[in-house]
C-alpha cells in the first residue's frame, strides 16, 4: 500500500436531458480522517437538491472498515432526505467489499461515469 494520500473531494452538480446528479469526486484514503470533509462534501452535494448523489471512487486508494461505515452514514443520510446514492468508479476489490457488505443492495454500482448517469 502506498504512502498515506489526503482525503479530498470536489462536489459537482451533472445537468443534462438524461438525468440530474450530483457528484461527489472522491480521492484519496477514506478513513476516520477522511469523516469531515465527506460530511462537509455531503452537505454541499445536498444544496443541489438532486433526487440522486453519486460518488466517484475512482481516485480513492484506499478505504478501511470505518470508511465503510462513514459511506453507510451517507448512505442514511440519502435514504433520510429519499435520495439515491450511486457510486462509480471502485476497484475490483472495493466493489467485492460492498457486495460483501450488501451495501450493494442499498445503492447502485456502475462501471464509470457514463454509464451511471445514462442508468440513473
Amino acid at each position: 500500500r502506498m504512502v498515506n494520500e489526503p482525503f479530498a473531494t470536489h462536489v459537482r452538480a451533472h445537468d443534462s436531458q438524461q438525468s440530474v446528479a450530483t457528484i461527489i469526486d472522491l480521492s484519496g484514503e477514506i478513513n476516520a480522517f477522511a469523516e469531515d470533509d465527506l460530511n462537509t462534501a455531503y452537505a454541499e452535494a445536498e444544496v443541489f437538491d438532486t433526487p440522486v448523489i453519486v460518488l466517484n471512487f475512482g481516485q480513492v486508494t484506499y478505504i478501511n472498515s470505518t470508511g465503510i461505515a462513514l459511506i453507510v452514514a451517507l448512505l442514511a443520510r440519502a435514504r433520510k432526505t429519499g435520495r439515491r446514492l450511486a457510486v462509480y468508479g471502485l476497484s475490483d476489490h472495493y466493489e467485492d467489499i460492498f457486495r460483501i457488505t450488501r451495501l450493494s443492495d442499498f445503492m447502485s454500482i456502475y462501471s464509470d461515469e457514463t454509464t451511471a448517469l445514462a442508468e440513473l
